[in-house]
């Protein structure tokens, strides 16, 4: 028993750790389900708790350039203070909420290019502490998803999706990141602005959504960026078409400075390399077609544009590497 422990703690003959999402889209702000499959190793151990963290493949912007890493945006304790037989399967269920800031990843069933994961940590008594990590896919909310279906059908087009590490001044944003969903113009504006990003910042009562356009400049004038903030309702039944053409027209007409800077954290925000520092959101990179190609979107709407035209190989590579990086690490 005595040498079974000291593998163990090596690593060797400890339990494993195995967590199964319930199927489906999960959203934000809603619930996320599943189970924790735990197998005893080769000896009795005692599990101090089970803990699911959310994780997500964010960029950061600094002196030094660009730079990615991985960023924890919730943690969760779903089990704990048992002892786990030699051998013995145990299943343990959990239920946890998302936040409301949690990323979309999907559209219409179609990778957007943002990898969001759910990592399990199993801690256990006199043993090498166990691992999981598994892919997390998040829908839009209905109110999102009606501004991206108008963006559409009025001509604009999908090009890419990322996260930004940072904060949207004037905002109530919560996370240490935002979203960044970035669209081609229609041709309606297409000689004003190069490209338009919209950020929703979600919330129990409703819904930031932040818009931001990459103006053309002209034969005196540079380009420069402009940014406007608008507030609606989970419920509200607007008529989506025409409240998005106003959002528009407001955000290229408007000349304004933009918000007060955002404020990256002191150190690098991954914890591994000490780059800090203070960035407004309107010095921030912004980044090319992140999966290869742009999406036209057509009179369907901006997510038929994405299911009917989207190359995705390159979404799906970027995705495994991201979780056998974090295997490999575990192991």
């Amino acid at each position: 028993m005595v040498f079974k422990r000291l593998l163990a703690s090596l690593g060797v003959g400890g339990p494993t750790v195995d967590t199964i999402l319930d199927p489906g889209t999960a959203r934000p702000g809603g619930a996320l389900t599943g189970q924790v499959h735990l197998k005893g190793g080769s000896a009795d151990f005692d599990i101090e708790h089970i803990t699911l963290e959310l994780v997500a493949r964010v960029e950061a912007e600094h002196e030094e350039g660009e730079s990615e890493g991985v960023v924890a945006f919730g943690r969760f304790t779903v089990g704990g203070g048992f002892r786990l037989a030699e051998g013995e399967l145990r299943s343990i269920p959990f239920s946890v909420t998302l936040p409301w800031e949690t990323p979309i990843t999907e559209l219409h069933g179609q990778p957007l290019g943002v990898v969001l994961g759910v990592r399990t940590e199993l801690s256990v008594a006199g043993a090498k502490d166990r691992g999981d990590l598994d892919p997390l896919t998040v829908g839009p909310l209905p109110v999102q998803e009606a501004v991206l279906e108008a963006l559409g059908r009025l001509g604009f087009g999908f090009r890419s999706a990322d996260l930004e590490y940072g904060r949207i001044g004037g905002t109530g944003q919560q996370l240490p990141f935002y979203q960044e969903i970035e669209i081609t113009p229609s041709p309606q504006y297409a000689h004003l602005v190069n490209e338009i990003e919209v950020t929703f910042l979600a919330n129990p009562g409703g819904m930031e959504v932040v818009l931001e356009a990459d103006q053309r400049g002209g034969f005196l004038t540079g380009g420069h960026d402009a940014l406007t903030r608008f507030t609606v309702g989970h419920h509200d039944a607007h008529e989506w078409n025409a409240e998005v053409d106003g959002w528009i027209r407001q955000l290229v007409e408007h000349r304004a400075a933009h918000g007060s800077p955002g404020t990256y954290g002191h150190g690098d925000p991954y914890g591994e390399h000490g780059h800090g520092g203070h960035h407004g959101h309107d010095d921030h990179h912004r980044s090319g077609p992140g999966m290869g190609t742009a999406v036209a979107a057509g009179a369907a709407g901006l997510a038929a544009g994405v299911v009917g035209g989207m190359v995705a190989a390159e979404v799906v590579d970027e995705a495994g590497d991201f979780f056998e990086d974090d295997e490999e690490e575990e192991g």
